[in-house]
Order: C-alpha cells, then structure tokens, then sequence
C-alpha cells in the first residue's frame, strides 16, 4: 500500500470535546447544553470538532448515549470517539452522518483489530499507548487505505493498559473507565515486605518522608521522533490535554504545529532542540519516549511524584486590545518588573518583555503588583506587539 503524509501541515488542529457522563473527562463539568455551545463556537472558528462518548458503558447509559448521539448527528459533529462495542453500534442507528474514531481506551495493537472495527464502521483509529514503531508500521502497512490512523505523541500516561484501569474504583469507589478516575497512580504508597516464614510481620521498606510514588509515569514526548512518525504515514498525532490549562495547551500544540510544519518546509534540517526547551517550560513529570523507540526502556517512571518546572507559570490570558494597551485576565501574581513571555501561534519563539506599567482594569489607576484574589481577575498592562484575543502569557518566575 502506499504510504499517506501525516495531513497536520494542511490542517489546523481540531477540538476534541465530552460530556461531563458519557466521556472521561467527568471532572469538566461539561452538560450538553454546554456542549452544543462548544461545538457551534468552534464550527464558527472553521474548526473540526470531535466528541468523545468513550466511557465503558452499563445498560443504562444507552439512553442517555442515544439522545446525545443524535444530537451531535444534527450538529453535524467531525467524529465521535468511542471505547465500546455497544456504543458503537447505538451510534451508527442514532447518528448516521457521524464519523466513528475508535478511541485508544479500545487496546487496538495490531492491525487485525484495526480490521475489524473498520468493517464495523470506524473511520479511525486511535492506537494503544504500548505499542513501537516497528508494531505501528506493520499496522500501516496493513491495514484498509482509506482507515485513517491517529496516535499519541505526547502527554500524560496511565498505569493502566491502554487507560483501562481498575485502580481508582478499587480505591476510592471512582471508576477511571467510566471517567470518574481519582488518579491513584499518584498517590504516595508505603511499602512493607514480609519474611515467608514470618508471615503478619511488615517490615517498612526505606523511602523518603512522601512514600514512593511507584505507579506515577513520566509525560509522554516524541518530539525528536516527529520525522519517523510523519515517513510512516500516520494520519494524526495526538496531544493528551485532558483537563489541562490553555497555557499547557497552547505551548505543547504550539510547538508540535511548528515543528511538523519545519520538518514538511525543510527535512534535513530539522531542529528538534528549540521545540523541546518550550515543551520543558510547561508543567510535567519528566519526559520519556515510553516504548515507541524500544520495547525494552525502562525509563518511564517518575518516583518522586513531583511536577517539574520551576521557572515558569501561567501568566495570563488576552482578553482584548484597548488602544495601547490590553487588557488580560490573569493566572498568578503579576507586578512591575515581571518578565513575561508572550505565545505567539505559528511562531516558536515567544515575545519576551517586561512588565513596565500595570493598571486597575475599572478605575484606571496605576498599580505596583495584582493577585487572583477572584475568579475571572483582569488587569491592563502594555505589551511590544499587536495580540489577539485568547493568546497566552507566561510568567517567568
């Protein structure tokens, strides 16, 4: 078969959106008036939208799964991703027009998978976390032309086989497969050992004064990986942003759009340097390649349970342009003297700039330093450039 260019250069990056019940993204407080809001906002934007409705399903979820499923039908959504079998099929009766995305929560690992969802009405595939390169080109090499391909390059990983966990209900009575997940994988666990022949004796074992935090994995990043994938002929590249803020979203997509778009302007000179020192501004666990490269690394754990970024954080968001000036609603503390970068989309280096002038967003009045004292807190300042509405700050701490 012949290999298909990963599309991103031709694109632009879609929504990917879910229910607060149906998807697990239970924590997003989303309701389907929400959600019809959602997508008709992004379609205004000339955006692809696709709705996830990827929980593992009990019987009395069809229902609610029916009615929602139609509808997104008259929303005239991109894609649905779903995980079960019998969602599946709900959606093909109560949906016709939608597209059906297999999400990764499925396992699909081989090529004989991709098979049969595809002639049970799949469009795409979201490959499983697990797999490596050579498994993921047999995949390619094999599966039907017009099955498209999509998989994870970067972000969080779970524990679990391919997501499907059933620690968090074990635990805590919240199910990670219905989008409830309390994240127990990263707990700090105490560790005891017992002597065969001395059995109810529990010897602690030595860790630190936080525990151990042994089931915490490291962020996904294949940034360096990003020729391979795209010479492959993979159809879309995925970034785990659930529940993640806009600066997180905006620096990682950010930086994988610019670097996809540089390797398609001029292969052989592809820098993957540059991009990764903006990956590393955002908040993460450390960075690993999990299997993709070797099914033998072990590197991929992160014992200490720590999120890593000491020197940045999340600035503030535009709001609009007044005059000079722009008015931006904040995320931490701001003050005179600040060095603040700002993100520009299309653009890999940010603008960076100090903060000369602050002023109170009613009165007018010029200020020293403002806090997040309330939701939704604003603040004028003077920024280098012109901005657009929804561009983001990062403050140097």
């Amino acid at each position: 078969m012949k290999k298909q260019k990963l599309p991103l250069h031709m694109v632009q990056m879609p929504y990917i959106c879910g229910t607060s019940k149906l998807s697990l993204r239970s924590r997003s407080q989303m309701n389907d008036d929400d959600l019809v809001k959602t997508v008709k906002y992004a379609k205004k934007l000339g955006k692809k939208v696709y709705v996830a409705i990827n929980i593992f399903a009990w019987d009395e979820n069809y229902e609610e799964i029916k009615a929602q499923a139609r509808i997104l039908n008259d929303l005239m959504v991109d894609g649905m991703i779903i995980s079960d079998g019998g969602v599946v099929e709900a959606v093909k009766e109560a949906a016709p027009n939608v597209e059906i995305h297999i999400s990764t929560q499925a396992n699909t690992v081989s090529y004989h998978t991709c098979n049969f969802w595809y002639k049970n009405g799949a469009k795409r595939i979201v490959l499983g976390r697990e797999l490596n390169k050579e498994q993921i080109r047999e995949i390619m090499e094999h599966k039907p032309d017009d099955l498209e391909i999509e998989m994870f390059g970067h972000g969080a990983l779970c524990f679990g086989y391919s997501g499907r966990c059933f620690l968090s209900e074990f635990l805590a009575n919240r199910s990670g497969n219905l989008g409830d997940c309390a994240q127990p994988c990263r707990w700090a666990f105490n560790l005891y050992a017992e002597e065969r022949n001395h059995p109810g004796e529990f010897m602690p074992l030595d860790t630190d004064e936080n525990g151990t935090y042994i089931f915490s994995s490291k962020d996904l990043c294949l940034i360096r990986e990003l020729p391979e994938i795209i010479e492959m002929g993979v159809d879309s590249l995925k970034i785990e942003g659930r529940l993640k803020t806009e600066y997180y979203l905006a620096s990682v997509i950010n930086s994988y759009r610019n670097a996809i778009d540089s390797i398609y302007a001029n292969p052989s000179e592809y820098d993957d340097t540059k991009y990764l020192k903006e990956l590393e501004k955002t908040k993460t666990r450390g960075l690993t390649t999990f299997f993709f490269n070797s099914r033998d690394n072990k590197d991929f754990q992160d014992y200490s349970g720590r999120q890593y970024n000491s020197e940045y954080e999340f600035g503030g968001k535009i709001i609009q342009q007044i005059e000079d000036k722009v008015l931006i609603e904040i995320r931490n503390k701001l003050s005179v003297g600040d060095t603040l970068e700002l993100l520009v989309p299309g653009q890999i280096e940010p603008v960076t700039f100090q903060i000369k002038n602050l002023w109170h967003d009613e009165t007018g009045e010029e200020i020293a330093t403002v806090n997040p004292g309330k939701a939704e807190q604003k603040v004028i300042l003077q920024i280098p450039c012109e901005v657009k509405e929804g561009w983001i700050l990062r403050r140097k701490k």
